[in-house]
């Protein structure tokens, strides 16, 4: 059957309120959901039914991830792009001027990620063969690596063939990231008009290439807005299931951004509104339980702050969707031009420092940690380890150190008290070794994970 039937029939078929009892009860034992029951839950207008998905879900994060949140910045190099994407400020036909960074620009923004704290970052480009090849691409990344203390750098870059993708894994990139957008044919067609882009099928297979290329991890994403958001959720589950059947191992993350306005026109009758945005990623937690979840600064902070507690594990901070965006005004660059169109509009205009605090003041844990990356936690190694429940004995430890690294490096006195009160509330297997490298740290040794 066609995905499109298949999915269709899915969210059309009538499931009764003891089968969603049953399917909400199998959820709570960690257990994952398939895209039926999924479809149960995302389509149930049973109040009773939505106060228990977000329970569920609360207790998912909580027991897979512990009260972390994992910070990383996007960083952009370059706006270039030859696609015809609606809905993104860096479409082709956009009247904008197009901006690229120099490798010193790169130096110079990865400088003032550094003293925002970050120690991993997510390379963003548009997609334009001539003037953002992949060579200038992976000039970039060993920029970064051999001129910054920056220790994991993601990359969301257009889709490529296999030979490129092992260019790309041989330069040590973390998790190769590409979205979707949506997976709905008509208007996968209808958002993407021109452009390489525009082949849905090889932007959709994407993934089996980078894997077949030995890119451990891969993150999805769905713009939700631009189809039936439980379309797509459902879509991306079974995208998810087809990598895992050929490579026994599926995404390793998912981001779950919301259509934003681009120059105030709202032409996207799929919006999805606040309460089913909320639903939706307690559902994609419950039924996805050992996948990262990614927001970023689309969300104002009062509903990341929502999301926090049903699902993310990841998000952005202090983020600028403009090339050479970070410190233009303290440090310009020559590449920077204020009035250069942002990929999209921010709706958490918080510094990272402000961040930070708001999740110590959450008594969430900040972590800065990269260490599963560094371990050769990754691909199937990592989410076995999640599955088993391990996980979390090594992300809160580590978390701790970065976040005590930071605190010593960049924190004042307020900041240095509010981390040491998180460090000491959190409960690790092991104290006394926590305890020992915390101490390290102190006497200046930097760098320290297990």
């Amino acid at each position: 059957m066609h995905m499109d039937d298949y999915i269709n029939n899915l969210l059309r078929e009538n499931v009764s309120e003891s089968e969603v009892e049953t399917i909400l009860d199998k959820a709570a034992c960690f257990q994952g959901l398939t895209p039926r029951e999924a479809a149960a839950l995302l389509t149930s207008t049973n109040e009773a039914h939505a106060s228990r998905i977000f329970e569920i879900a609360g207790q998912i994060k909580n027991h897979i991830y512990g009260e972390r949140i994992v910070l990383f910045a996007p960083l952009y190099i370059s706006d270039y792009c030859v696609n015809g994407c609606t809905y993104c400020g860096f479409k082709g036909n956009g009247n904008h001027r197009r901006h690229k960074l120099t490798q010193e620009d790169v130096k110079a923004q990865v400088k003032i990620l550094e003293k925002m704290g970050h120690k991993r970052i997510a390379i963003e480009a548009g997609e334009d063969p001539i003037n953002c090849p992949l060579d200038y691409i992976l000039k970039c990344i060993d920029t970064i690596y051999r001129t910054s203390d920056i220790r994991r750098v993601n990359v969301n870059i257009a889709a490529l063939d296999i030979e490129d993708y092992r260019r790309l894994k041989a330069a040590n990139i973390g998790t190769y990231i590409l979205f979707q957008e949506t997976y709905h044919r008509p208007s996968y067609a209808r958002f993407h008009p021109a452009g390489p882009k525009r082949d849905y099928d090889y932007h959709f297979k994407a993934f089996e290439r980078a894997m077949e290329a030995g890119i451990d991890d891969v993150g999805a994403g769905v713009l939700f807005g631009l189809y039936d958001y439980r379309y797509d959720a459902l879509a991306l589950m079974l995208h998810n299931e087809a990598l895992e059947q050929q490579f026994g191992v599926g995404f390793h993350t998912i981001s779950v951004p919301r259509i934003r306005e681009i120059d105030g026109v709202n032409s996207y009758p799929y919006g999805v509104c606040d309460g089913d945005f909320l639903k939706l990623v307690a559902i994609l937690r419950i039924a996805m339980p050992f996948t990262g979840m990614i927001i970023s600064t689309r969300e104002v902070p009062a509903m990341r702050r929502q999301l926090i507690k049903i699902g993310i594990s990841q998000m952005s901070a202090g983020s600028s969707t403009v090339v050479g965006g970070y410190g233009c005004k303290e440090a310009p660059s020559e590449s920077f031009n204020e009035s250069s169109s942002a990929q999209f509009p921010l709706s958490d205009h918080r510094s990272a420092d402000e961040i930070f605090y708001w999740l110590m003041e959450e008594g969430i844990l900040p972590s800065f940690c990269t260490a599963c990356y560094r371990r050769n936690r990754r691909g199937a190694r990592f989410m076995e380890m999640v599955k088993k429940g391990d996980i979390k004995n090594v992300c809160l430890p580590n978390g701790i150190l970065t976040l005590k690294e930071y605190a010593l490096d960049y924190g004042d006195a307020r900041f240095n008290a509010l981390a040491d009160s998180i460090i000491k509330q959190i409960k690790t297997e092991n104290p006394a070794l926590i305890q020992a490298k915390l101490q390290e740290l102190e006497q200046g040794k930097r760098d320290i994970f297990i």
